[in-house]
């Protein structure tokens, strides 16, 4: 399996887990939170909603597009963070922490 097919099943996985922890929601942010410069757009959106609305959409168009994914990049001290007395963070980190080794693989 090669490194996109890889990052496709884990963000797959991440949905999936996001999903069955309830945090998955049916109707987007406004366009202004989504809008936000801040990393992790942490000024607008809570955790999950920026792996739902931002993170898992923009690594699915680059897989989809066969662009290069994020190298040196992690998301798990984020995460562990902001959702830290979160429903699920054992099992989301497990996903995240995955990610942050295939962006840390070449």
């Amino acid at each position: 399996m090669d490194r996109a097919q890889h990052c496709q099943l884990l963000v797959e996985k991440l949905a999936t887990v996001l999903q069955e922890n309830e945090y998955w929601e049916s109707v987007p942010p406004s366009v202004e939170a989504l809008s936000s410069c801040q990393p992790f757009a942490i000024d607008t959106l809570r955790c999950e909603q920026w792996l739902q609305w931002i993170f898992i959409p923009k690594l699915s168009h680059l897989i989809a597009m066969n662009m290069p994914l994020p190298a040196a990049f992690e998301i798990s001290p984020y995460v562990e963070e902001a959702m830290k007395e979160a429903k699920g963070l054992v099992a989301i980190l497990a996903v995240t922490r995955e990610l942050d080794q295939l962006f840390k693989s070449k």
